[in-house]
């Protein structure tokens, strides 16, 4: 730039790149558009799964989850990068929807792309995506059908929903199974709000020659005994969590002993191994017969705990001791002499499964903490079988704290497209056109589960206009026959909160990007 002199006037530094206008906004809306449709293929219970390769390792995931795809591509745009903060806040918050979220983020900014070259403003978009938006989720409160915690068969519906198109069809309904008594098991009712801590749900996999998944009302740790003389079965456990060594410590202060005698020797020995002897004693005297100790135990303790029959476990992760006390309703304690009645855990059943080399407690009473244990056949399978888990259990998380579920296949957002044209109509003007490509954009969900499906994607939505048109605001589209269908009693059922999250992040994403008519990027000392 020059002032009227003719002398430049400098006004960004030398590292700073601008991007202008309309380039600024083409190019954002491009970045949406490309993730948009490299996870569109994903989506549904027949969408195709991606293979990510790092390059000079071994690693490989072969998945369809949205949210660890774009993680794993390491976008650098901008604006890409924005919409993958989307993905990783649905993940976050509902842990299942996050193709469903960057798939709408990249059909409200193509939507927006017409309307720009149709002559509508930027910020007059904005307006009516944000106007569409509200419309949206108070029309999908109404499509919201009520359910309670108690209903396990619907809640199996959701786990199934959730779990469909991953590579689990072998074990579905026993994963189903798992997941919805995983949940009610440590589900908190107070008056009519019931709560859900995911933490308290733990997933343990393993490689197996057989898929399974089995839920555990304990806590399995990746560890057996330490002495072969120590029980591999223990009927009514009684458990100790103890945090500090059970082995004689170091002095703070460096100090020395000066034996002169082999009498002086062997009565230092002598009181050695009796102090050692007396921390075994105080879990005998509580009546312990389970010892969890998160740092080493010395070799006189674990020859004295096996004499007296206790199964103990060193170098438990803090993690999994935390854990284990809350499943078996106990507490961790500093050392043996902290032990009391009300420290002790218990638990109906140990076991030490030789095969996968973990010990497993079982049988808890009312636990507080479950575990869910899976088993896959190769180190892929079991990581998508995991992913399918959390999804799972997340879902069914969602539905039973909100008490509210909608219809999948499509229904919803073919019944808010309609509403929402319905709606633009009374607005008028402008905005009437963004809200009506607002709605317009909804369309990518059915559109794109018929061309993963191998259907014919204008005849689907066609037909899915028609039936909604007419009255059915259950009509979705079965993926696996290409019919419009009533997907309520066909049991494509999904949580609230997934719906409603996917919308207002990608609505509220959209709408930020569209805004932006300057990029101004600083480039550090290393890419100049």
């Amino acid at each position: 730039m020059s002032s009227r002199s003719g002398q430049p006037v400098v006004i960004l530094r030398d590292n700073v790149e601008r991007v202008p206008g309309q380039e600024a906004l083409r190019s954002n809306i491009m970045a949406a558009k490309v993730l948009g449709n490299t996870v569109r293929t994903t989506l549904g219970p027949r969408g195709m799964d991606k293979m990510l390769v790092t390059q000079g390792s071994d690693d490989i995931v072969i998945t369809n989850d949205g949210a660890t795809i774009l993680h794993q591509i390491h976008v650098q745009h901008p604006g890409a990068k924005l919409v993958v903060e989307v993905a990783e806040t649905q993940d976050d918050e509902c842990g299942d929807g996050t193709t469903t979220a960057v798939v709408m983020v990249g059909s409200f900014m193509e939507q927006a792309e017409n309307l720009i070259d149709a002559g509508v403003h930027p910020s007059v978009i904005a307006k009516g995506y944000n106007l569409g938006m509200m419309k949206a989720l108070e029309i999908l409160d109404t499509l919201a059908i009520e359910v309670t915690p108690k209903d396990t068969a619907m809640l199996k519906q959701i786990a199934k929903t959730a779990m469909t198109g991953k590579s689990i069809e072998m074990i579905m309904d026993k994963a189903c199974d798992v997941v919805v008594e995983a949940v009610s098991n440590v589900a908190v009712t107070s008056g009519k709000k019931t709560t859900v801590n995911e933490d308290d749900i733990l997933v343990k996999t393993k490689r197996s020659e057989t898929m399974d998944a089995e839920m555990i009302k304990g806590v399995l740790i990746d560890k057996t005994r330490l002495d072969a003389l120590m029980p591999k079965k223990i009927k009514g456990v009684k458990a100790a969590f103890i945090a500090n060594p059970l082995e004689i410590t170091k002095t703070q202060t460096k100090s020395k002993i000066k034996i002169t005698s082999h009498e002086q020797l062997e009565a230092f020995s002598v009181a050695e191994r009796e102090t050692l002897r007396a921390m075994a004693e105080k879990f005998v005297e509580n009546g312990v017969n389970v010892v969890l100790c998160q740092k080493g135990i010395a070799d006189p303790v674990q020859y004295y705990l096996a004499e007296n029959g206790i199964y103990a476990l060193e170098f438990v992760p803090e993690k999994d001791l935390k854990y284990a006390a809350k499943a078996l309703g106990g507490q961790i304690v500093n050392k043996p002499e902290d032990l009391s009645p009300d420290v002790i855990g218990t638990a109906g059943n140990l076991e030490m499964l030789e095969d996968i080399e973990m010990t497993k407690l079982s049988g808890c009473k009312n636990p507080q903490a479950v575990t869910i244990l899976l088993r896959g056949s190769s180190q892929h399978l079991v990581d998508e079988l995991e992913r399918a888990i959390e999804d799972a259990t997340r879902v069914v998380q969602d539905v039973v704290e909100d008490g509210a579920y909608l219809i999948g296949g499509g229904s919803v957002e073919t019944e808010l497209a309609l509403r929402l044209r319905e709606y633009a109509a009374t607005e008028g003007g402008r905005v009437q056109l963004a809200i009506e490509g607002y709605a317009k954009a909804f369309e990518i969900i059915p559109k794109t589960l018929a061309e993963n499906s191998g259907f014919d994607t204008v005849d689907k939505v066609i037909d899915l206009r028609q039936a909604h048109a007419t009255g059915e605001k259950y009509a979705g589209l079965n993926v696996f026959t290409g019919k419009v269908v009533d997907m309520k009693s066909e049991g494509v059922v999904e949580p609230k909160r997934v719906k409603r999250q996917a919308i207002q992040s990608a609505s509220e994403t959209a709408m930020l990007l569209i805004r932006v008519d300057d990029m101004m990027i600083s480039k550090g000392a290393d890419q100049m």
